[in-house]
């Protein structure tokens, strides 16, 4: 479980987040969503440790992140799976060699033991004829995935994504959806999604959070945002054509 609470954050005295509280249960996929420059990678940044809250505190199954010494923030860091937008693969190391990466880094295993957990990871990401090609010689969706091993190589508690399924067709953004809904469940992971998709919203929003220039204005299931009162929201949802066919 994540604890946000009371979180806020300004750049050159413009405030960008403003007092954002919440929890993020383990096993659920929790999204944050809203329009671009609202906060929502900003706030991203601050619970995984990139940039530092100005007020608030970030708590992990209890752990205060930002008011803990570093042996104990260290700790908590090892227990986090990121999955960057645009990947953030090396184009000179191969499939494997990429989702190797943290634990060549941050592990002492043995090379038989690094190359077991990275040949169970992509085995379960369905990518282990992929192992040995690189990068560049893969589809968009491919290096999502790639993506997404490399985020569960060590085994985290904890799964950031910062908007998955950016820059992928309709079809391929449901199947990273649903892979990462699955892990999510299967492996009882604190999962935090960013994202614009409102397909993402509707099929695996477990808990939702609504930014606003920088305000959490709403809160809650997939199966009630639909009805909200909230002007914003409402806006948001709305110019979003498959919510404009539910609303028939």
């Amino acid at each position: 479980m994540i604890e946000i609470n009371n979180i806020s954050k300004s750049f050159n005295g413009k405030e960008v987040l403003k007092g954002i509280t919440s929890t993020f249960k383990k096993g659920e996929t929790n999204l944050i969503i809203g329009g671009s420059g609202t906060g929502k990678s900003v706030l991203l940044k601050c619970m995984i440790g990139l940039v530092k809250p100005d007020k608030g505190n970030v708590l992990y199954n209890g752990r205060d992140f930002y008011n803990s010494d570093k042996e104990v923030q260290q700790s908590i860091r090892r227990e986090m799976g990121v999955l960057f937008q645009g990947g953030a693969l090396f184009d000179s190391k191969t499939v494997e060699e990429n989702v190797r990466f943290p634990l060549d880094m941050l592990t002492d295993q043995s090379v038989q033991e690094k190359q077991d957990r990275v040949a169970f990871c992509l085995q379960r990401v369905g990518l282990e004829a992929a192992a040995k090609r690189m990068p560049s010689e893969i589809s968009g969706g491919m290096k999502k995935r790639v993506g997404i091993a490399r985020a569960i190589v060590m085994n985290p508690m904890y799964l950031f994504c910062d908007e998955p399924n950016s820059g992928l067709d309709p079809l391929t953004s449901v199947k990273i959806d649903e892979l990462i809904a699955e892990i999510t469940e299967e492996y009882q992971i604190t999962t935090i999604i960013i994202t614009h998709d409102m397909n993402s919203v509707m099929e695996i929003g477990q808990n939702i959070m609504f930014l606003y220039q920088g305000d959490k204005l709403w809160e809650g299931i997939s199966s009630d945002i639909i009805k909200t009162d909230v002007p914003e929201l409402k806006e948001f949802l709305f110019s979003n054509k498959l919510l404009r066919e539910m609303e028939r």
